[in-house]
């Protein structure tokens, strides 16, 4: 028996989930507000951005199409840490529904097109599994490591994610 998109997905969500908990584990309390350039986030928004990736993937996987600032409706509110256990606590309940969304979409489903909209227009459409790979997953990467190089800037260990980091051994 052969395996699905979905499942074949599932230890590579695991995999990397876990590695962003480590690094969201890690976030300091005590400088919210540091940013390393003007033009980026502060340290809450990016940890809370990082944190709330997951709920884009049940978004992705329960629903055709998201416009993120419909014609009339609510926008969807940036989540910005407050507390590294609220930070924590938002990223185990989103990880889990994103889960359990992916282990039960079929593969025809990953193969339908979702949409991203803002205001009505089309800001992408891809089938669902690329947008699982690219928007959900490598997002996840991209900010997670971000997150690291705040972590450094601040003297706050780095943790060895695909393998050994300068503060720790690995593998």
């Amino acid at each position: 028996m052969s395996m699905n998109i979905s499942q074949s997905m599932l230890s590579e969500f695991d995999f990397e989930v876990a590695n962003t908990r480590k690094t969201l584990e890690r976030v300091p309390e005590g400088n919210p507000d540091f940013r390393p350039h003007p033009k980026s986030m502060t340290m809450a928004r990016l940890a809370g951005h990082v944190a709330e990736i997951p709920m884009w993937a049940t978004m992705t996987l329960r629903q055709d199409e998201l416009d993120m600032r419909p014609a009339g409706g609510q926008q969807l509110a940036p989540f910005v840490m407050s507390s590294r256990d609220e930070a924590l606590a938002k990223f185990d309940e989103e990880v889990k529904n994103a889960r359990a969304a992916l282990a039960a979409t079929t593969d025809e489903s990953m193969m339908k097109t979702w949409t991203l909209k803002s205001g009505g227009q089309v800001v992408m459409a891809m089938p669902r599994v690329a947008v699982m790979r690219s928007f959900i997953m490598n997002h996840m990467v991209h900010h997670r490591a971000q997150l690291g190089v705040y972590l450094r800037m601040n003297d706050v260990p780095v943790p060895s994610i695909y393998g050994p980091s300068a503060d720790e051994g690995g593998m």
